[in-house]
């Protein structure tokens, strides 16, 4: 993970202290994609995705980071997206994430697996 932006650990360490599960980070820079990476994780629940979400942009506003663009009622929604540039934040619900398999359609992506926090 020390291989990461400081933006992109700050976005994967807020989600894992909100208990994110299964965060992966895919590095699109080599596929000509819109974004340079995603940040891929699951919530458990509608109150554990907009506490994840709150919590990426809270700590990324201390880092001068705002979004420019969001996605997605946090307190409704089975997916909140965070776009930040060069970087998009992907907030699935385990049932959304796995019907938009947003990892399979990027498998060309070089993939970061990040360990959860409860296991490091």
């Amino acid at each position: 993970m020390t291989a990461l932006s400081p933006e992109l650990r700050c976005a994967v360490q807020a989600a894992q202290s909100k208990k994110a599960g299964n965060v992966v980070v895919l590095d699109l820079r080599k596929l000509g994609a819109f974004t340079d990476h995603f940040v891929v994780c699951t919530g458990l629940s509608h109150p554990q995705i907009a506490a994840i979400s709150d919590e990426i942009e809270d700590q990324l506003s201390q880092l001068g980071r705002n979004r420019v663009r969001r996605e997605g009622q946090s307190r409704t929604s089975e997916w909140v997206l965070l776009d930040y540039g060069t970087f998009v934040v992907h907030i699935f619900s385990e049932r959304a994430r796995l019907f938009y398999d947003i990892e399979r359609l990027w498998r060309a992506a070089s993939r970061v697996e990040i360990p959860d926090a409860a296991a490091v």
